[in-house]
Order: structure tokens, then sequence, then C-alpha cells
């Protein structure tokens, strides 16, 4: 296991360094505003796509090892593309935007959705290499793509970034295509069968991906509350400081991957739990690690990376440094619940960390700005957390502070990396 999570988390520190780069290039290139203006339109993407998981998404990783891929396929296809017609129809009336912006929108969405949907299925199927280079792919597209157009072309404004899009995202979905047709399933259609994958795959999903949604307002409302109580400037500078933190989440999400697909194919948690919280509490020290680097970067280093404005991200990073080294238990926790289809767990778990984080940046945002965004952040974290380790306390017995890593712990992260180095 330790491998696997090794490999995974490998590939995804470089898909993490690909993003860094993509958040550099927009920041350098566009500014504070231009910044801003991106992670607004990210958002809106990501809010449909995670509509699209009301018949699909994690649960289709679920489902993928004990039904027909094509009986999962179809459904989750044509869902995603009601999901995205209404989704771009709902901001067109809630938010003034160009037309344009909602045409981007809507293909750009389609774009993701269809690629998550198949690499939700290659995932499901233990195809982790696939999975992992159709992901570093996707960013290297878009960092490359913005590359040319800003330093070489000289095309330095905001729609620089949907046409990059549309590369990063159409290339990766016709090369996921191979290796979903040959895996071993009849393709055909299937009746009754199609019927009963489709009801069972939606009973899923309604559970496992409520409490994304949730999740997905946490970690994203405070930018719609700083658009409007601030400015697009300030969402920009925001958005570095959470970028920087949540590159953190990396690592517990790699484990969590990890454990949560060897949980669907095994049935059983009780076998994982004494090896998987050794493996945990590496995750946790190497977050703490992280963090600590992360929190030691002064203001000069993020004005001289990102350009002059963004010198005043790093009090929202100090700010969220607690909350980032608290996700990781939550992440590890949350996907333990999700492998056993124990969902409720999850779901009120956000209930409590969206009910903090609306609470919070009413009262703290029109007063403290980006800090206060910050502050309500880590709260809502704390709050989710905590419900989830008492959860995971009584369903396995271990207690919350046997996530903490000892001296132990550290000499076996040492001896792993050294191993790493030698081989």
């Amino acid at each position: 296991m330790v491998h696997r999570i090794l490999r995974n988390f490998i590939t995804r520190l470089a898909t993490a360094l690909l993003s860094f780069a993509v958040v550099w290039l927009t920041a350098r290139y566009l500014g504070a505003a231009g910044r801003g203006a991106v992670s607004l339109f990210v958002t809106d993407c990501a809010a449909l796509l995670l509509f699209i998981g009301l018949l699909g998404g994690s649960s289709l990783i679920y489902l993928a090892p004990r039904r027909n891929l094509w009986h999962l396929l179809l459904p989750a296809y044509g869902w995603a593309t009601v999901v995205c017609l209404m989704g771009t129809g709902a901001v067109a009336l809630v938010r003034e935007v160009p037309l344009s912006y909602l045409g981007h929108l809507l293909a750009l969405a389609l774009l993701q959705a269809f690629l998550s949907i198949n690499t939700s299925l290659l995932l499901g199927r233990r195809q982790e290499a696939a999975y992992n280079r159709l992901a570093a792919g996707q960013v290297a597209l878009l960092a490359g793509g913005l590359l040319l157009a800003f330093a070489v072309l000289n095309q330095r404004v905001v729609p620089v970034y949907y046409y990059a899009s549309y590369l990063a995202y159409s290339v990766p979905l016709l090369l996921s295509l191979r290796p979903l047709w040959r895996q071993p399933d009849r393709r055909r259609r299937g009746g009754r069968r199609l019927r009963a994958t489709v009801r069972e795959l939606a009973r899923h999903s309604r559970g496992a991906h409520f409490s994304n949604i949730l999740a997905f307002a946490n970690y994203r409302l405070s930018y719609y509350f700083v658009a409007h109580f601030a400015d697009a400037r300030a969402v920009g500078i925001l958005s570095v400081g959470v970028a920087l933190t949540e590159a953190i989440w990396l690592i517990p999400r790699s484990t969590a991957l990890v454990q949560y697909v060897d949980l669907i194919h095994a049935g059983k948690a009780a076998a994982s739990i004494a090896s998987a919280m050794r493996v945990s509490r590496l995750t946790v020290l190497s977050t703490i690690g992280a963090v600590g680097v992360l929190a030691l970067l002064p203001p000069a280093v993020l004005a001289a990376v990102f350009g002059p404005e963004f010198g005043a991200a790093r009090p929202v990073i100090l700010l969220l440094a607690p909350g980032s080294i608290i996700m990781a238990f939550q992440i590890l926790c949350s996907s333990y619940f999700a492998g056993l289809a124990q969902y409720r767990i999850n779901n009120t778990a956000s209930v409590l960390g969206l009910l903090m984080t609306i609470i919070a940046c009413s009262l703290l945002i029109p007063r403290f700005g980006i800090q206060g965004a910050a502050v309500a952040s880590t709260l809502s974290y704390t709050v989710s957390t905590a419900f989830l380790l008492y959860h995971f306390h009584r369903a396995t017995g271990a207690a919350p502070w046997s996530f903490l890593p000892g001296p132990a712990d550290a000499a076996h992260a040492w001896s792993l990396v050294r191993q790493r180095l030698h081989s």
C-alpha cells in the first residue's frame, strides 16, 4: 500500500506543481483582477460538476468493479449533459455575464464532466496508472497552453484561459476512450439490467455525493462573499492563498484515494485498520511538514513569484495553515466512511461545516475581508473534522490522537525516503 501511495503521491505532486504553474501564470500575467475572474469561472465550472455527481461521481468508482461499465457510462453522460445545460441557464439568471462566458462555461463543463466520468470508471477498475497519466496530462496541457499564449504570443487576456482549457480537456478525453474500450465488459444494451444499474447508481450517488456538494460550498462560498463585499482583485489574492494551502491536500488525498479503492474492493474495514493507521500517521506527519514550509514563506517571496499585489496573500496562508492540517484528518476519515458506503456520517459533517461557513463568512468577511474568509474556512474544517473523528473512534476504536505521528513514525518515514532515494 505504501508504494502505491508513493506512486500516486508522486503523480499528484507533479499535478500540483503544474497546477501551481497555472496559478502563477494567471496571477503573473493577468494580475489580481484577472486572476479573480479566472477563479470565479473555475468555481462556476466546479459548481456544475458537483451536481453531475448526483448520478455519478465517486459512485462510479464504487460500482465500476461490480457492474457493466457501459451501463454506468451512458446514464452518467446523459445526466451530465442535462446538468450542464440547466446549470448554465441558472448562471445566466443569477449573474450578469456575457453570452460568450456562458458558451465557454457550457462547453468546458461538458468536457470536464465527460473526462471525470471516464477517469472515475478507470480508477474503479484499478487502472491507476492510466488515471494518473490522464490527470497529469490535463494539467500539463493547460499550463503549456497558457505559457505559450502569455509568454510567446503575448496574449494577456482572460479568454486565453478558456481556449487553453479546451486543449487541456479535449485531448485527455479522447485518450481516455482507449483504455475504457479495452475493458472486457460486453458492449450491448442492457434492458432491465441497464435500468437496474441506473437506479443503483442514482441511489449510491445521492448519498455519496451530497457531502461533496456541501464540501464545495465550504471551500468556495467565501469567494462569492468576497466578490460581493470587496471586488475581483480581493478574490484573486484570496485564491492564490487558498490554492497554495489546498495544494498540500494532495498528501492526504493520495493516501485516501488508495485506501478508498482498496476498501471498496475488499468490502471489509477491519483487516485494513491497523496498517491504514500507520500510513495515516505518516500522511499527517508529511502534511505538517509541508504546512510548516509554506507558512515560512515571507510576503516578499510571494510578491516576487506572483506579482506585487500578492504579498497580501501571506496572512491568508497563515490563517489557513491550521485548517490545512485539520483537513488531513478529515480527508482520511471521510474516505473510510465513503468506502463503507456510510454516507450519512460524511453528509452530517458537511452540513455542520457549511453552517459554520455561512455564519463565519457573514460575520467576518464584511469586517476583515480576505483574512476573515481564511478564518471562516479554518473554523468550518475544525467543526466538521471533530464530528468525523468522533464517529471514526466509535466505528474503529481508534482515538483521534491515534492519527498523531510519533518518533517511530518519523523514523519509518525517513527509512522509506532513503529506500526511494537508493532505488
